[in-house]
């Protein structure tokens, strides 16, 4: 049940028609799991918070450096040197005190990735290696949880979203990863992508609208253009042949 406090707080949002107070109680009782709190993760995580996603499980073991402070907006200048996870807990439990924030200072592994995703609707990439996807991947396609994807790098964003049996899974998409680099990026960009990451887990959880199924959403920042890449399932693939 919503509070009248709940109410008031999501009110402009329950007006969306289709959504109301059924889409609302959706959110407030679904769990998601956001896998990195930099560029991307921060950004979802904000607008999943002020949405009144219930509980966001955020995994992060990394620190707080002066060269994140361009694009991760969670995370300021008094936080260098702190764990982010737990710099991006304290703010999000300011933002919206009736979410849960479950802070894990973490790195995934194969040995721990299935324990994370436990009791999870729905899975956000917003890590910065193709390890880390992979077995996010993997998780994900034994588990039945969907898997959106968000990428950046410089001036361009892409997202996809997976929905396991049904889907191009990440493996069919980028069967080997590229090589291993320092990202250049501009804050805006993971701001950009970010947001339509948060959009997409708010739509697929109240059940509104389209998915980003079987596509690959590319964005410019160059030209400010989209465009989109039409996907389909590697009947071959070695992470998702074998799931139905």
């Amino acid at each position: 049940m919503l509070t009248e406090e709940e109410k008031e707080r999501y009110d402009r949002q329950i007006r969306i028609q289709g959504f109301g107070l059924e889409g609302q109680k959706k959110l407030k009782q679904a769990k998601v799991l956001i896998a990195g709190v930099g560029a991307l993760g921060t950004v979802v995580s904000t607008y999943l918070g002020v949405a009144g996603v219930g509980c966001l499980r955020i995994i992060d073991r990394d620190v707080v450096e002066l060269s994140n402070l361009n694009r991760q907006i969670l995370l300021w200048t008094g936080d260098i040197g702190k764990g982010k996870s737990q710099s991006a807990e304290e703010k999000l439990r300011k933002v919206n005190p009736h979410i849960q924030v479950e802070a894990i200072a973490e790195t995934i592994t194969q040995d721990n990735v299935l324990r994370l995703a436990t009791g999870c609707d729905l899975i956000l990439d917003a890590v910065d290696n193709y390890h880390t996807r992979y077995l996010l991947n993997m998780v994900a396609l034994e588990r039945g949880i969907p898997f959106l994807h968000g990428g950046i790098y410089g001036m361009e964003g892409m997202m996809t979203t997976i929905i396991p049996g049904q889907t191009a899974c990440l493996r069919c998409i980028f069967p080997e990863p590229p090589p291993p680099a320092i990202n250049p990026v501009l804050g805006v960009i993971p701001g950009v992508i970010g947001c339509l990451q948060a959009l997409e887990a708010i739509k697929y959880i109240t059940g509104i609208g389209e998915l980003l199924t079987n596509r690959l959403l590319i964005f410019d920042g160059i030209d400010l253009s989209f465009r989109e890449v039409k996907l389909k399932r590697n009947l071959e693939c070695p992470d998702c042949s074998s799931f139905k």
